[in-house]
């Protein structure tokens, strides 16, 4: 057998042969076939119908001839070897890049003449919403003298749907026509080579480009333009559905080749409202999904989904229009009023942050996903967007969700199955926003802190109780509201909005039933995270206790064996600007969350997560992240102080981070917030070309595109003031119980509820796991934790939620002046050995106490604290390192508070202390209980032994010379009023320390102790 597999690899090894050869061979008198790839050209029919490249495995025919088994001619070392044409997969593929490639492959067309194009009426032939007919995945957009064709392929590429786009039609109308037909790939082919010859005489078909999806259409003073997504990336994974972020779009004009219907003088105008929708950047923080709402949280899509089985209907298809975190909703708007499934080939998109990371906790592995969802009402810069229109809608609007599900099923299915009954999915939702109230600052001058207004005093707060009304309907009851803008100031800027803030939520608190007010709690962080002998975290998981507490979390389950847990209520958090501060309160809530969400799914057995954990540490790595790009939308830079800010640890390494933060933050709200303001109203819809209008570069201000017309409010009918909120929004939000499909549902696949798996799977594809997106999302790739990890050598990752070893400092700043002890030569000298070297096996060798035993890799992690604690950092003089000199005689005398902490928190023995020590214990039990007269006590003998130990030249270094004994006569001369300092004295050495003082220096040298 072996000897059959090693001819086998020969064989595979060797040139493919040539198409049609026949080969086998013989092995020890034993003949078998062989299973060869073989190159063909396949004409598949079906499904699979098309041209292409393909290699099969076939079964050779029988030949005594071993000669046959490679018809083209071998390979000889002076003859180049023929290029290889079997596939041949990348063994070192690079960490980035995905399954699929960031660029979309065309549609594959056949070169051959066109046959005669008949539909076929048979079983092949299907229709938009039967079931198995999945949604396209992949376009290609081709072009003719008047047309666009945007042909789609859905995500096994079998099958395709084609959208037909005029460009001759009126500027002020967008003429598309949906074919609901779904083609096969052979059927498509003969399609396009039909269009193509009868387009010959005007250039014929061709293809524009090959992208990812549709944002939708947008026009400004001519004719549409389509925006498409060129590049992509995957970034999560949530119930087999992929997330992707955008990374690349394209603005496709509408109009004919040949013909141009813009106006000559509206052509400037034409390019300046393409150059002002560029300022946004589409690349960064836009994300989607072929099969999974994004625009909801977990918890609603499956309520959702469950109720529509209860029911016994179809799912029905997302209202994408009146999404509050659809941002491409006015793109989404000409394409629903053309299109009958306008989502099939347009994508809702949200703008935000999504991120994934996979840990494995107590050897189980749990997925944790972040997504932040920015509101597109009243969005904008930080200065120019600030409390809450007339709507009742927030500047800085954003719902961040935290889902931790166990990866041990991929969808949202149970055994079973059960539909979307997986148990190990949880989610945790936050919020947050400005405060809701009508106030503004004038970013004009100089200033980096404009004073804060209050434009308008209403005495019923309408807006704020039409923000919390919404709230309400979102999130359910009761709303936490976390307030962190100062309290006392100087001169009174945010305290302005936290009394009155305090009051609108008093006032509206008035009319709502009890167990369904509004949770307030109002706290300095600013004041506190200055305090020395105030504890910000500490103060803030207490106060994160008590929310998730009140707020609850979502945790799927079956009713059955697994109860379905749901989150009534939100945590509202806010300060001033909603970056700084709010996210580090965000973090502490979410790891909070965090702890009830892995005691929920069974993987720890309390809900307490101790900080220096590296869970902790990684969940602090993902807030950070989803801090910075929170505020860079917002405010223009990344965070300015962070979660290790308000932990006060790092501060001098991160202070310079910080201003160089403050000072972007201060050049974008100053130069370029205004710029990015007209790209979010034009891509938004905020602002629409009208003839007659300004300009939008025009405008003097955007207040009337973001606030009702007061003329509008007028004949409205006013709302009431007690009952300012909707009663039935307040209800608690329940799990149906349904699981299997019932009435007209019952019978159907899986696939028609929920087409995962081939999204996620992907059948008959080749890939990497470097290119695998559970792979690339592991925590200890994303964030090395250890020195272990980051060197490579690291067997195992962690699977536990444990305490992160003592680290001791690894030296990668500069060496600092106060860390030395020097030594004249490198050869050091403790308690009498020398040339004591410093490792594991003396440190692990010193007989110590049984109490102070520790395990072999504790042991490790001491001696190698101890080791940096004596040969201290790299480049620095210790007392076993002591090549260079201090810089600063006081740094000689001094250690820093490094050394000092990892001394006492790593204490250890030498072997010649534990020498001492051992004849210090032994010392009473060496003494002669009986003394013989005979030998009398000698009490110089121990001095005779000190003085015959030293050397002669130590001896006559000890003599005193001239200038010591006028030192010393110089000394004892002492007046008869000692106390008296006279002005001859002052020039004597004693009185040195007294000059100092009288010229306002200190009695006591100062020694710096650097931390």
């Amino acid at each position: 057998v072996a000897q059959r597999y090693k001819r086998l690899v020969d064989i595979m090894s060797n040139p493919v042969p040539a198409q049609g050869a026949q080969q086998q061979t013989s092995v020890n008198n034993y003949d078998f076939p062989i299973i060869t790839l073989k190159p063909s050209r396949l004409e598949i029919e079906g499904d699979q119908a098309g041209t292409k490249d393909a290699y099969v495995f076939e079964q050779c025919s029988e030949s005594n001839d071993p000669a046959a088994l490679c018809a083209s001619p071998p390979t000889l070392q002076s003859n180049p070897p023929p290029a290889p044409t079997r596939y041949e997969p990348e063994l070192d593929a690079p960490d980035s890049g995905d399954e699929e490639p960031a660029t979309a492959t065309c549609f594959e067309r056949s070169t051959s003449p066109a046959t005669a194009f008949q539909r076929n009426k048979g079983a092949e032939y299907h229709k938009v919403g039967e079931e198995g007919v999945a949604k396209m995945h992949r376009f290609s957009v081709y072009e003719t003298a008047s047309k666009f064709y945007l042909v789609g392929a859905d995500v096994l590429d079998r099958k395709f749907r084609i959208l037909k786009i005029d460009r001759t039609a009126d500027s002020k109308d967008l003429s598309v026509a949906e074919d609901e037909i779904v083609y096969t790939r052979k059927e498509m082919n003969q399609l396009l080579n039909a269009v193509d010859d009868g387009n010959k005489a005007s250039g014929g078909l061709t293809l524009r480009c090959s992208v990812w999806g549709l944002l939708g259409f947008i026009r400004f003073t001519g004719a549409y333009y389509m925006l498409v997504i060129t590049k992509r990336s995957q970034v999560a994974v949530i119930g087999g559905h992929y997330i992707y972020q955008i990374d690349g779009t394209e603005l496709i004009s509408l109009t004919a080749l040949n013909a141009s219907r813009l106006k000559a003088e509206r052509l400037p105008e034409e390019a300046r409202f393409v150059s002002t929708l560029s300022n946004l950047d589409l690349s960064r923080s836009f994300y989607f999904s072929y099969s999974y709402d994004i625009t909801r949280s977990l918890q609603l899509n499956l309520i959702q989904a469950r109720a529509a089985l209860d029911q016994g209907t179809p799912r029905k298809s997302p209202d994408y229009h009146t999404g509050m975190f659809v941002w491409n909703q006015h793109l989404l708007g000409p394409a629903s009023n053309a299109l009958r499934n306008t989502y099939d080939w347009c994508l809702p998109v949200i703008h935000g942050f999504v991120e994934q990371t996979n840990v494995s906790v107590h050897a189980r592995l749990i997925s944790i996903t972040v997504i932040a969802r920015r509101s597109r009402c009243f969005a904008g810069a930080r200065f120019l967007k600030r409390g809450t229109n007339d709507s009742g809608f927030v500047a800085n609007d954003v719902e961040t969700e935290q889902i931790v599900s166990e990866a041990m099923t991929t969808s949202f299915h149970a055994p079973g199955p059960q539909l979307f009954g997986n148990p190990t999915l949880t989610s945790y939702v936050q919020h947050r926003g400005s405060i809701p109230l009508h106030w503004t600052q004038d970013n004009s001058g100089v200033s980096p802190k404009p004073d804060i207004e209050l434009n308008l005093v209403d005495p019923f707060f309408s807006a704020a109780a039409l923000h919390f009304d919404n709230l309400f309907e979102r999130y359910g009851a009761p709303i936490h509201i976390l307030n962190l803008v100062k309290s006392r100031e100087r001169t009174p800027r945010e305290s302005i909005l936290l009394n009155e803030y305090t009051n609108a939520v008093t006032y509206l608190n008035q009319s709502l039933p009890e167990g369904k007010k509004i949770v307030y709690k109002a706290w300095d962080m600013s004041r506190a995270s200055k305090s020395r002998d105030q504890d910000v975290i500490g103060t803030l998981e207490t106060i994160a206790k008590g929310i998730v507490s009140g707020t609850g979390f979502f945790r799927n389950g079956n009713g059955l064996h697994w109860a379905s847990r749901t989150q009534n209520g939100v945590a509202r958090t806010n300060c001033i600007d909603c970056l700084d501060r709010t996210n580090a309160a965000q973090f502490v809530i979410g790891k909070c969350a965090l702890g009830h969400q892995l005691l929920a799914l069974g993987i720890i057995p309390e809900e307490m997560i101790e900080f220096d954990t590296d869970l902790v540490t990684v969940l602090s790595h993902m807030y950070h992240a989803h801090g910075d790009m929170i505020a860079v939308q917002y405010g223009g830079s990344q965070l300015v102080n962070t979660v290790a800010t308000y932990r006060k640890v790092n501060q001098w390494s991160s202070h310079s981070r910080d201003m160089v933060e403050s000072f972007k933050r201060y050049y974008n709200n100053s130069f370029l917030d205004r710029q990015r303001q007209e790209a979010y109203n034009l891509f938004l819809g905020n602002y629409i070309y009208n003839q007659g209008q300004p300009m939008l570069w025009d405008l003097a201000t955007d207040y009337y595109l973001h606030h009702a017309d007061p003329r509008a409010w007028s004949r409205r009918t006013r709302k009431n003031y007690i009952q300012w909120y909707n009663r039935a929004y307040l209800q608690e939000r329940h799990m149906p119980h349904e699981l299997y499909p019932v009435g007209a549902l019952a019978g159907r696949s899986l696939a028609f509820f929920d087409d995962y798996w081939s999204e996620y799977y992907r059948p008959n594809s080749l890939s990497t796991f470097m290119k695998l997106l559970s792979y690339k999302a592991n925590s200890l790739r994303k964030y090395p934790l250890r020195k272990e990890i980051q060197d490579g050598t690291a067997e195992t990752i962690a699977s536990q939620i444990r305490p992160r070893p003592f680290q001791a400092p690894q030296g990668k700043e500069a060496p600092k002046k106060e860390v030395t002890l020097a030594q004249p030569s490198a050869t050091a000298t403790l308690g009498g050995v020398r040339d004591l070297p410093l490792n594991d096996e003396l440190l692990l060798k010193v007989p110590l106490p049984e109490r102070f035993h520790f395990p072999p890799l504790q042991q490790r992690q001491r001696a190698e604290a101890a080791e940096a604690i004596i040969n201290g950092p790299p480049g620095s003089t210790t007392l076993l390192n002591p090549e260079k000199g201090p810089k600063d005689k006081s740094a000689v005398t001094q250690w820093t508070l490094n050394q000092f902490v990892a001394n006492s928190l790593n204490p250890f023995v030498i072997e010649s202390e534990a020498d001492e020590y051992l004849r210090y214990i032994n010392h009473p039990s060496n003494l002669p209980l009986v003394t013989s007269s005979e030998d009398s006590p000698n009490p110089k003998s121990d001095l005779q032994d000190y003085i015959r130990s030293n050397s002669p030249d130590t001896i006559t270094q000890m003599q005193s010379t001239e200038d010591d004994i006028a030192d010393f006569i110089e000394f004892m001369n002492v007046g008869e009023d000692p106390l008296t300092v006279t002005e001859a004295d002052t020039s004597k050495k004693r009185y040195k320390a007294y000059r100092q003082w009288l010229k306002g220096k200190s009695l006591f040298k100062q020694q710096r102790v650097d931390a």
